[in-house]
């Protein structure tokens, strides 16, 4: 292992591990909390959570213990089943980003007819496309055994040189399961929440004005707390701004480099740089990691309820350390009123003995 190959297993094994604990937390999250679960977006989540965890417990040792040992992680039909889940699950989570953007338009476009249009029949047909879209790709790159060790990316996943015999078939496989994944996500991301953006910041225009004419009639208000409702304007333009940036910065960043090395590697004969193959597909791999904070962890639903179960859990513990430190005293008591009882008062002799 050279001192790239040593980078790039450290950075995978902090992105299982991070995934993993804050994947998790957002599952037990939503096992906690009814509130969430009766909400649609929460089934997103869910779906989401689950392809982010099994990514974590699949994909990512396999590449870890790729990159350690440099060579083919397992055998070859144990190889395919984890480029199945790789093809299938990545398919599935960024179709799912697409459906959690559409039902956030709809919640901030038709905010009074949300719950009538964004039912929990409608999210579960939309998960079922999801599933499906994502079965048929996998299934046909496992059925052709175009999945396999790829060098390139350390990992299971689809390989071009497993699919040399096919030829233009596996050219076009790969260009529309990218079109109407990655692009098709993309485009559904950058139109729905730049609609978002554009109904929140009228809104916010509407507040200000509303808030300007307020202070113009307040002449006597002091100028410090006009200038606290003026800074208060830009914050909430520039939250609105930030969510959206990173809603669809955070997609670009993660999926694009690893997207656009696949489109590459087909059309040019020359080798790719295997250092940037593992870059591309850790930078995939962090979407897992971010997802449930972009998503989930921030907001405040999410918040209120880890803080309310760390809460619960530091009572118990704490209520368990003093329960257990009064039943040690009391035994100490116990034990000192037991000896106290055993030692036996000297007789008294007669005199005269």
């Amino acid at each position: 292992m050279d001192a790239v190959d040593i980078v790039a297993s450290v950075l995978v094994l902090g992105i299982i591990v991070v995934s993993l604990l804050s994947n998790v937390v957002v599952l037990i999250c939503f096992m906690y909390n009814p509130e969430i679960r009766k909400q649609v977006p929460g089934l997103f989540i869910l779906n989401l959570t689950f392809c982010n965890l099994l990514l974590s417990v699949s994909n990512m040792p396999l590449t870890l213990i790729g990159l350690i040992t440099t060579g083919h992680p397992g055998g070859s039909g144990f190889c395919q089943i984890v480029g199945f889940l790789d093809t299938f699950l990545t398919t599935n989570s960024m179709l799912t980003m697409a459906a959690l953007s559409i039902d956030r338009w709809v919640a901030v476009v038709f905010p009074l007819s949300y719950h009538s249009r964004i039912r929990h029949r409608d999210a579960v047909i939309a998960l079922g496309y999801t599933w499906i879209h994502s079965l048929c790709f996998s299934t046909v790159a496992t059925c052709r055994s175009w999945v396999g060790y790829n060098h390139l990316y350390a990992s299971c996943t689809l390989c071009s040189v497993r699919a040399k015999g096919a030829g233009t078939q596996f050219i076009i496989f790969t260009v529309v399961l990218h079109s109407l994944t990655f692009l098709l996500t993309l485009i559904v991301l950058c139109v729905t929440y730049l609609k978002v953006l554009k109904v929140a910041r009228f809104h916010c225009k509407r507040i200000d004005v509303i808030t300007m004419q307020t202070l113009v009639l307040l002449v006597d208000i002091h100028p410090s707390v006009r200038q606290k409702c003026l800074d208060e304007q830009k914050r909430r333009r520039q939250r609105a701004t930030k969510k959206i940036s990173t809603f669809i910065g955070t997609f670009m960043v993660c999926f694009t480099p690893y997207v656009i090395t696949r489109i590459v590697e087909l059309f040019i004969p020359g080798p790719i740089n295997p250092h940037w193959g593992v870059l591309s597909k850790c930078l995939a791999y962090t979407k897992a990691a971010s997802d449930p904070f972009v998503y989930s962890l921030l907001r405040h639903q999410y918040r209120k309820t880890c803080s309310l179960l760390a809460n619960k859990v530091l009572k118990r513990s704490t209520f368990n350390s003093s329960s257990l430190r009064i039943e040690n005293n009391a035994r100490r008591s116990d034990n000192s009123s037991n000896a106290t009882n055993n030692v036996q008062p000297p007789t008294e002799k007669p005199l005269g003995q």
